[in-house]
């Protein structure tokens, strides 16, 4: 047997490395920081490389089947003899495969960061913040329980919190960073409490009892509880909001767009490998309970990934700040993994989860570079938005060529990665619902359609800009990682993901159904002809069509005016009806009556301080009258 016990170290280096940059970073030169910073981070994703070798291919299979492995567990409070939290690793087919995706993505971006954060203040400060947010995404993915889970998942908050708002002189920045922290909150409570009434249930928060087929959650599973649902599937329901609030899926979306105001290598680490994929590793993680115990759940993941991929990708179809379009297809891509989770089945029937699995990690690879190559551009030019830009393949050649890799990959053309991974989840959808089919297969011709908008903008469209300062390549620091994540989008679709990452552990049979992949690459062609002939040179054409949209286009613009909503319902609302009168009650009635108490303690305290007045002739007088009152007491209580 493999022995995995030095895999608790591809989590702790990060930990420790955050803490030399934190403590004496400002004794450090700043060069050195980043490199103290990606040479770790280079450590963990060798080691994450051995770990994926040694359990794929060297660690002894029951049945044919990946077992789960306890690298690491010790029990860290105690709470009953069954329930008690644990600190630990486990190592399984997704957890394994995760820790490659983080691995990499953090990697790179810390080499891309040296470039991009050159000369920035604070540069030292930055490089500590991403190695703890890398500290709490591997600390999540690797977690024993469900609990585990939940204090890294806070953790990776603190550390957006951080990396959002790291700008802290910008007031956008601050802005940004505490609304992410504050929306999550609120989603968050939903997956306190569902972890609460999961384990109150179950008696246990171990992962490998809990997604034991024949563990106590499927026993606990039957029996109505609230509105024909068993308090199993509410249980699971609530905790999927807290993986809807990190992953921005619809209503609680709102946070995502605005976190673009942090620096653009964060937006590639929270999009591509860890906030946002949190939420759809949380589903895969309690997989067996949702598709054994309460499918039910599952549906719910289902239609809320499906209209969340359709409406994010409407709004990316309107917005011109290139960060935001790639914020929105962000959006859109996570709701189709939560699709793919939610249409899957158990065993056999475990096409989706297997393909959303698949299309997460070749999606980690495609956005990283695309919002890599964003920040590529940003260098260049100094502005977010494609109405400034033009005709940039010019200037930026290894960016123009490594993002077209990416928006042809993100668009599902063969043979890039996204393709094979898009079509699985197509296939599985196909089988769970026509709605949901048809809607994933118009979302996949939007995706093409604002991707190539997106690119024809900035590197075709006005040929002729002018732009004040020349614009240049960045440097390799920054193109070297771009190379290397276009190579992994045009092969990582040729993995035979089907033989390692299944339901359970078992490989599954999968191929190629043309009927499927046929209409949806032809979709995904007439989306990049509309933005081709809309789009690679300039025209009035874009401008009569969002005309003819009218109130919608208007709409999609303003991102459906959800935001406003929140505003209202919070301010109007909450804050006027409920806080007001809550803090005149605290005021004036709870502070009230504490200002009573004192006010009669002052009063009693001052009536009788008198008596302390250290002479000893009034001590004197005192004690002589209290000793008479006492005879006289006495003496009239013993005659009667």
């Amino acid at each position: 047997m493999t022995n995995f016990s030095y895999t608790v170290f591809i989590v702790l280096i990060p930990f420790i490395t955050f803490l030399v940059l934190g403590l004496f970073g400002n004794k450090i030169k700043a060069k050195m920081s980043g490199l103290i910073g990606t040479t770790s981070m280079f450590v963990s994703f060798m080691l994450s490389l051995l770990t994926t070798y040694q359990y794929f291919f060297l660690s002894a299979k029951v049945e044919g089947a990946y077992q789960k492995i306890l690298a690491l567990n010790f029990v860290w409070l105690r709470f009953t003899e069954n329930l008690h939290v644990d600190l630990g690793v486990m190592l399984d087919p997704i957890s394994v495969m995760m820790l490659v995706v983080v691995t990499t993505v953090s990697f790179l971006v810390h080499v891309y960061s040296i470039g991009y954060m050159h000369g920035e203040r604070g540069f030292e400060r930055f490089f500590a913040f991403l190695s703890l947010f890398s500290f709490a995404m591997l600390g999540l993915v690797v977690a024993t329980n469900i609990f585990q889970m939940y204090i890294f998942w806070e953790l990776v908050g603190v550390s957006s919190f951080l990396l959002i708002g790291f700008y802290y002189e910008k007031p956008s920045a601050i802005l940004a960073s505490k609304k992410a922290f504050i929306v999550t909150r609120f989603a968050d409570l939903g997956f306190l409490i569902g972890i609460l009434l999961l384990s109150f249930n179950t008696k246990t928060f171990d992962f490998i009892q809990l997604t034991d087929p024949n563990g106590p959650a499927m026993l606990t599973g039957a029996g109505a509880g609230f509105m024909g649902l068993s308090v199993l599937t509410w249980s699971l329901i609530l905790i999927f909001i807290g993986g809807a609030g990190k992953s921005a899926m619809f209503p609680l979306h709102i946070w995502l767009p605005d976190a673009m105001e942090g620096p653009t290598p964060v937006s590639a680490l929270i999009h591509a490998a860890t906030m946002v994929v949190a939420g759809v590793y949380l589903v895969a993680r309690l997989f067996p309970v949702f598709a054994l115990a309460a499918p039910e759940g599952l549906h719910v993941v289902a239609y809320v990934g499906g209209f969340s991929s359709l409406f994010a990708a409407i709004i990316a179809c309107t917005q011109y700040d290139i960060k935001r379009v790639l914020a929105f297809s962000t959006m859109s891509q996570i709701g189709y993994m939560m699709l793919g989770v939610g249409v899957s089945g158990y065993g056999e029937d475990g096409l989706g989860f297997m393909a959303s699995m698949f299309h997460l990690s070749t999606h980690a690879m495609f956005k990283a570079l695309l919002f890599l190559g964003a920040g590529a551009i940003i260098h260049a030019v100094h502005s977010n938005y494609m109405y400034e830009m033009g005709g940039l393949r010019k200037y930026l050649p290894i960016t123009h060529i490594t993002f077209l890799i990416a928006v042809l990959t993100i668009s599902g053309i063969p043979p890039f990665s996204g393709f094979w991974s898009k079509d699985e989840i197509l296939a599985a959808t196909h089988e769970f619902s026509p709605v949901l089919f048809y809607n994933a297969v118009f979302v996949a011709g939007l995706t093409a359609f604002y991707m190539s908008r997106l690119y024809y903008n900035i590197f075709w469209g006005n040929d002729n800009r002018v732009y004040h300062h020349k614009p240049h390549e960045a440097p390799f620091t920054m193109t070297i990682p771009l190379m290397i994540l276009a190579f992994a989008s045009i092969f990582a679709g040729f993995i035979p993901f089907h033989s390692f990452v299944t339901t359970d552990g078992l490989p599954l049979e999968t191929h190629l159904d043309w009927a499927i992949a046929i209409p949806s690459v032809l979709v995904a062609l007439i989306g990049i002809g509309i933005a081709t002939v809309l789009y690679k040179k300039e025209s009035e054409l874009p401008v009569k069509i969002s005309k003819a949209f009218g109130a919608f286009y208007q709409g999609a613009f303003h991102k459906f005016y959800i935001d406003e909503v929140y505003f209202f319902v919070t301010k109007k609302i909450i804050f006027n009806y409920i806080s007001r009168p809550v803090a005149w009650f605290d005021r004036h009635i709870v502070d009230g009556f504490m200002n009573l108490l004192a006010w009669i303690t002052n009063f009693v305290a001052n009536s009788i301080k008198g008596f302390q007045s250290g002479k000893v002739q009034q001590y004197g007088f005192v004690f002589v009258m209290g000793a008479i009152v006492l005879v006289i007491v006495f003496a009239y209580l013993t005659e009667f």
